[in-house]
């Protein structure tokens, strides 16, 4: 793409139904997206089977190529994806966000590209001889979620084609345009109807996740949404990988070094303003520790300009829709109203434009609280503190959702042994949300099921097949 707005006029619809598309720093206008139907989708997945066979046959080593292309595509075109994604989302340029975020789409790519899937023989003993290989699926329904449109997309896509299927991707409502725009950028190295973006509404969400021509479904985003595509996608038995809502606690041992970790908490808690399913959303702290670590990450957290996206100085941004932003200020009020300390923030400008939250620190608080068993995705951190260890990871396990977790401690040995105690996918040491694409990546309890990153990525995008003799 020559230009951001040659790259907005080539996914604006000329004809057919259009949502208008607010940026939520602004209120501005960021463009119209199409509304696309159940007609639409069904026209998409035709394309798909169509397409699918020929991919496959092209073999890993070509379908790698095609992958680098797109990522040279996307670095063609990613300042001005990263200003779509800025506007539309609300994150900013700079920081761990919009730029960032564009980088590992081309990143992921690349590392999807290279990575090495070998039949593995499993019984090769004279007599017997058995391989175990990996087909593609066929065609793939991805379902993404607003809070990193374009980065989980790829997480989805990436995967789905190195395999050798097809993809049909349905992006969430709120961020229609950046999924839109990757996909345009993408399919300039792809062949036609391999690719496909329906943006349209719950209806056709509901109807990708049942389409018997569908034969696996990704999905990031709510646990009850989840739970519904499981119940969707019952009668034709599909294969599912499900990264759902996770309310991730992070443990500061006793002998942690407050002012090393501050800022390590600080964006594993905020990374996004918050808006992350692994981010960091409640921290327990011994009480030898707790007013060192509660005075530290303040200092970090107060420093951090917010504001409006595309103003190179900041690195927090608004809550990307106004009922996200209600769910966190009602649940700091409900934690003010308990009598817990107000560290930092807890005091928006409701007369500001845009859906800006300040970055809020809460002390003091009982675990039990709606801020600390409700995942708040928002720039609200509950601090509880611990007496012992054994409490600390008795209230981390406490919930029925086990994404990540993470301990800091000056003492990894200590650090590993309490990680192996708590009940999540990920337990990160001494940092918080770090993702890399040789890593596989899933959740615990209901969190959701299904491994992503690296060869166990890939294989989750394929069908098993033995072939025995």
């Amino acid at each position: 793409m020559e230009s951001y707005d040659a790259l907005l006029a080539s996914i604006t619809p000329t004809t057919g139904e259009s949502r208008t598309i607010i940026d939520p720093a602004t209120g501005t206008v960021v463009g119209e997206a199409p509304v696309h139907t159940v007609d639409d989708l069904e026209r998409a997945v035709a394309a798909a089977q169509a397409a699918q066979p020929a991919w496959a046959a092209l073999g890993h080593d070509v379908r790698s190529a095609a992958l680098l292309r797109a990522a040279d595509a996307v670095e063609r075109s990613a300042e001005e994806l990263a200003r779509l994604l800025s506007r539309e989302q609300g994150k900013p340029l700079n920081g761990p966000n919009a730029r960032f975020e564009v980088g590992a789409c081309a990143a992921w790519l690349r590392a999807t590209a290279a990575t090495p899937l070998e039949v593995e023989t499993v019984v090769d003993d004279g007599e017997t001889r058995a391989e175990l290989h990996y087909r593609p699926i066929g065609v793939v329904g991805a379902i993404g979620p607003w809070n990193w449109p374009m980065m989980i997309t790829i997480w989805q896509i990436a995967p789905a084609l190195r395999m050798g299927n097809a993809v049909v991707v349905k992006p969430s409502e709120y961020t229609p345009l950046s999924v839109l725009a990757l996909a345009a950028v993408i399919n300039e190295e792809l062949p036609e109807g391999l690719l496909t973006v329906v943006s349209g509404g719950r209806d056709v969400g509901a109807r990708l996740a049942e389409h018997p021509a569908i034969g696996k479904v990704m999905f990031t985003g709510s646990t009850a949404t989840g739970k519904a595509i499981i119940r969707s996608s019952a009668d034709t038995v599909k294969r599912l990988t499900l990264e759902l809502g996770g309310n991730d606690a992070g443990i500061v041992l006793p002998d942690a070094d407050p002012k090393a970790i501050a800022e390590g908490l600080f964006w594993g808690a905020f990374i996004n303003t918050g808006q992350t399913c692994a981010a960091l959303k409640r921290l327990y702290v011994h009480d030898s520790l707790y007013e060192a670590v509660c005075t530290e990450l303040a200092a970090i957290a107060a420093a951090m300009p917010m504001g409006v996206g595309l103003d190179e100085a900041n690195v927090l941004g608004p809550l990307q829709n106004r009922q996200q932003y209600d769910i966190v200020a009602e649940l700091v009020d409900a934690a003010r109203d308990s009598g817990a300390r107000i560290l930092l923030g807890g005091n928006p400008d409701d007369g500001q434009p845009g859906n800006f939250y300040p970055t809020t620190l809460v002390a003091d608080i009982d675990n039990s609280n709606p801020l600390v068993a409700e995942e708040q995705f928002g720039p609200a951190l509950p601090i509880i503190r611990y007496g012992t260890v054994d409490e600390a990871v008795a209230m981390a396990n406490a919930l029925d959702v086990g994404l990540g977790a993470s301990v800091w401690s000056s003492d990894l040995d200590a650090a590993r042994d309490v990680a192996a105690r708590l009940e999540a996918g990920t337990v990160w040491i001494n940092k918080h949300g770090n993702v890399d694409p040789r890593v596989p990546f899933g959740g615990a309890k209901q969190s959701g099921y299904g491994l992503e990153f690296g060869v166990e990525g890939l294989k989750a995008l394929g069908v098993p097949q033995v072939i025995n003799g």
